[in-house]
Formats: structure tokens, C-alpha cells, sequence
């Protein structure tokens, strides 16, 4: 492709060389067709760097995160599924910002939702009904306005106090569930409200 037109167009560069043969002379042998190629190997190197670039961010994730998971965190060796559980109950439908570790057969995930009511209506931690904020149900955690915490391993946004605090009691799997509490207001949560939930991995 780059030595095209070597052959075809001879004849008129040997009149042109014959009628004026100090304009055309070249003082490497084989300089014009040397530079040509390199011209045209130089364009081939930038193409397949824009080709590699390309790839490098189309494959993005699966180049720099565990298992090819932007929502995994540096150090998680068990990979969760699509849609995340705790304690066999999905995550709210809403959930953003999503972040877990994964160690020892144990999963801390970290997400955004404004569904948190739902989920621990679903999860069986507050009854229908009932306050959400309710000592027979939670606690609170100490955690105060001023202060943020995001557990070892876990990556993303740390959570802010003040904050609410529930656990399962009952028979399976033992399921930690900590939310953003509103500031201004003793019986809600943020809204949106960052979640830490922390349960076994079956």
C-alpha cells in the first residue's frame, strides 16, 4: 500500500528526470522510497496505539479489578453475583455506589438507597409497621455527626454518622446492617442513606 504508484507512473518520472535532472537527483540511493516507508510504518505505529488505547479502556474493569468487578474492592477473594443479597434478602432495587469485600467467607457491602425501610421490612430486622428507629429493633451506633467510618478492606465512600445499627437474632445467617441516620430528624434516615451491610457468604 505504501509503494504503490512505483511502477505505473515511471515513464513521466524518467522524462521529468531527463529534462531536469538537478531538481529530481537524491543524494541517498533509495532515499525517496526509504522515506516513504518509514512515513508509512510511522502511521501503522499510531494506528495500533489507538487500536491498544481503545482496548485498554473498553476492557477497563476487567483489567484493574478483582474478577473484572468495578464493584469489588482490592483484597476480596470470593466474587458476589449481580444482584447482591445479605442474608438471602436482595439488596434494595435502588442501591448505587455499590463497593463489597469479600474475606473468609465473610462480605461487607457498602451502597446508596433510599429503599432502606423496605429492605428491612423484607429482612425480618423491623416488623411492619413498627418505628425504624426503635431500641426493640436497633441501636444506636456510635457514631456522632462529626465522624465518618468505612471498614477495613471496604473501598468507596465511608459512612457518615450519626448512624442506626441492626442485627438478626434468630435462627441462619448472621446479618449486620448499619445505616446513615438523618441529622435533623431522630426517625428517619438520610435521603439517600450510605448502607454498611455485613453477613456470611454461603
Amino acid at each position: 500500500m505504501c509503494d504503490a504508484g512505483d511502477g505505473g507512473g515511471r515513464a513521466v518520472s524518467d522524462d521529468i528526470e531527463a529534462s531536469h535532472p538537478e531538481d529530481v537527483s537524491d543524494p541517498v540511493p533509495g532515499g525517496s522510497k526509504l522515506r516513504r516507508r518509514l512515513s508509512c510504518l510511522a502511521g501503522v505505529v499510531v494506528a495500533l496505539a489507538v487500536v491498544a488505547g481503545g482496548s485498554v479502556w473498553l476492557f477497563h474493569d476487567e483489567l484493574f479489578y478483582p474478577f473484572g468487578d468495578s464493584r469489588a474492592c482490592d483484597g476480596s477473594n470470593t466474587v458476589l453475583p449481580g444482584v447482591i443479597s445479605a442474608g438471602g434478602v436482595p439488596i434494595p432495587t435502588d442501591a448505587s455506589e455499590i463497593h463489597y469485600v469479600t474475606e473468609d467467607g465473610r462480605a461487607q457491602v457498602s451502597f446508596l438507597s433510599d429503599q432502606m425501610p423496605d429492605y428491612l421490612h423484607r429482612a425480618g430486622l423491623v416488623p411492619e409497621g413498627q418505628p425504624l428507629l426503635d431500641e426493640n429493633y436497633g441501636s444506636a451506633y456510635a457514631l456522632s455527626e462529626e465522624e465518618s467510618e468505612r471498614p477495613e478492606g471496604l473501598c468507596g465512600p465511608a459512612l457518615k454518622g450519626p448512624a442506626w445499627s441492626y442485627q438478626t437474632t434468630g435462627p441462619g445467617p448472621t446479618v449486620n446492617i448499619l445505616v446513615e441516620r438523618s441529622p435533623t430528624t431522630y426517625s428517619t434516615f438520610r435521603t439517600p442513606a450510605r448502607v454498611i451491610a455485613s453477613f456470611d457468604i454461603r
